[in-house]
C-alpha cells in the first residue's frame, strides 16, 4: 500500500509543486501556493463524529474538482475514501494511505493537482503528457 514517501514523490513530480507545512506544521503539497494534498490526521471532533468507524491509519487530505467527484469517490470505495463533518460542502476527501495502491494514488494526486493548478499550467502539462503517451 501507499506511504508518505509515495505521496511526496508523486506530488513533487508535478509541475510547480512545492512542499510546505500546513498551518499546523504537517506536510502539504501546493501548486502555485494552492494546496492540493496534505497530511490530515483526525481531530477530536472528527473522532467523535466517526465513532467506532474512525480509521487509525495515516490519512491524506485530497482536493477534488467538485462535490460530485467527492460523492463518487465516497460511494466507489468507502474502505479507502472518507469524509468528516469538517469537510461538509467542501470539495475534498480523506484517503486511507494504508488501503490505497500506488497506481490509484497517482491518479488521485494528479487529479487533485489539476483541480488546483492554473488553467494554462494544467493545459500545458496535459499536452506534454498526451504527447509523451503518444
Amino acid at each position: 500500500m501507499a506511504s508518505w514517501e509515495d505521496v511526496r514523490r508523486i506530488a513533487l513530480a508535478l509541475p510547480e509543486t512545492t512542499e510546505r507545512g500546513s498551518y499546523d506544521g504537517l506536510p502539504a503539497w501546493r501548486v502555485r501556493d494552492k494546496p492540493f494534498v496534505w497530511e490530515r490526521p483526525l481531530r477530536g471532533a472528527d473522532l467523535a463524529a466517526l465513532g467506532a468507524a474512525a480509521p487509525d491509519g495515516p490519512l491524506l487530505g485530497v482536493r477534488v474538482p467538485d462535490l460530485g467527484v467527492k460523492e463518487a469517490l465516497l460511494a466507489d470505495d468507502p474502505s479507502v475514501y472518507l469524509t468528516t463533518p469538517h469537510f461538509e460542502g467542501y470539495p475534498a476527501v480523506l484517503v486511507r494511505l494504508d488501503r490505497i495502491g500506488v497506481p490509484e494514488l497517482i491518479e488521485v494526486i494528479t487529479e487533485a493537482w489539476y483541480a488546483r493548478a492554473p488553467k494554462r499550467l494544467a493545459a500545458a502539462h496535459r499536452a506534454r503528457q498526451e504527447s509523451a503517451d503518444g
